[in-house]
């Protein structure tokens, strides 16, 4: 994967840094300049803390929340793509937060263990990209952004309940 530089995102014509570049960006997770992915990542898992620690919520929850912000980071992803001329802009990270949720949905139990494992898993399959991950990016625009990272985590929740069934965790 090669960055993006910040310079390239400014240039682009109808590129602004309204709603829709915050949130694709996950609030600027987006925009570090190494791993933008697994800042997205990690953004994504600093979000979900507080509500599993503080608020009590469930494994499932998340995945309720990916479900909730999909349309969302779906049409984001589509304006920064068209704004910085790009079919898939490294700045573009929301779809790392729904993919990321996913896979900590799958948790049988939430603790410090099981959100290691689903950010490694979850990195895991998003870089490797088993079938039919490759086939779902190549969808148009935001679709194929974040619909790719959505399987990935579809992969890592599966593995991280086998985890947590056998203990691991």
């Amino acid at each position: 994967m090669k960055s993006e530089p910040l310079a390239d995102v400014d240039r682009s014509a109808g590129m602004k840094r309204g709603p829709a570049f915050w949130f694709a960006t996950w609030f600027g997770c987006g925009l570090v300049p190494k791993a933008p992915g697994t800042a997205g990542g990690i953004g994504a898992l600093i979000v979900a803390l507080p509500l599993a620690f503080k608020l009590g919520l469930p494994p499932y929850s998340f995945g309720l929340l990916a479900l909730a912000i999909l349309w969302p980071a779906i049409q984001s992803a589509t304006a920064v793509a068209i704004g910085t001329g790009r079919k898939d802009p490294q700045i573009v990270v929301v779809d790392e937060v729904v993919g990321q949720w996913i896979t900590l949905a799958g948790a049988t139990r939430l603790n410090w263990q099981a959100f290691v494992f689903a950010l490694i898993l979850f990195r895991t399959f998003d870089i490797w990209k088993p079938p039919p991950i490759r086939r779902i990016e190549k969808l148009d625009a935001g679709t194929g952004i974040v619909l790719d990272d959505a399987m990935a985590g579809v992969y890592g929740a599966v593995i991280l309940y086998l985890l947590g069934r056998l203990n691991f965790y």
